[in-house]
């Protein structure tokens, strides 16, 4: 019962913060629209994004953290997976502050929504909070040599 009210009010939790957080991103697209000045808009989504992907992974790391291990970083997963999506994710903002000739940035735009950018940043939130991980030699059974 203690676990289902824990998953049921994380739930819930993300539920209200997603809803929220899209609520107020749908208000600064409509903003930048009428004072054309789009920074706030996707300097929102490329942080709100982020913060999606580690709240997703965060009840799971409450749980592991309750075991009170040892923690280390699996910097194979950050790199592999965390440092191309945190690039995909903030493109968008990159080509603000440093122009439009970044890598991939045509492929990314021509998509023409967020969306791609967006699921980017759940990814990179969500693997930021994944690849911490506690060294317990019963952790490493599945693990590749």
């Amino acid at each position: 019962m203690k676990r289902f009210l824990f998953i049921f009010l994380s739930t819930v939790i993300v539920g209200g913060v997603f809803y929220m957080g899209m609520d107020y991103q749908m208000r600064l697209r409509e903003r930048s629209a009428i004072v054309f000045d789009i920074k706030p808009f996707i300097i929102f989504t490329s942080i709100f994004s982020i913060f999606m992907g580690m709240l997703l992974r965060l009840p799971k790391l409450i749980i592991e953290i309750k075991d009170k291990k040892r923690w280390s970083i699996d910097w194979v997963k950050v790199l592999v997976i965390g440092i191309p999506s945190i690039y995909i994710a903030m493109i968008r903002l990159l080509a603000i502050v440093y122009g439009k000739n970044l890598l991939f940035f045509n492929e990314v735009t021509l998509l023409g929504d967020f969306t791609f950018t967006y699921i980017a940043g759940v990814i990179f939130g969500y693997v930021l909070l994944d690849s911490l991980k506690s060294n317990d030699s019963s952790n490493d059974k599945g693990k590749l040599a």
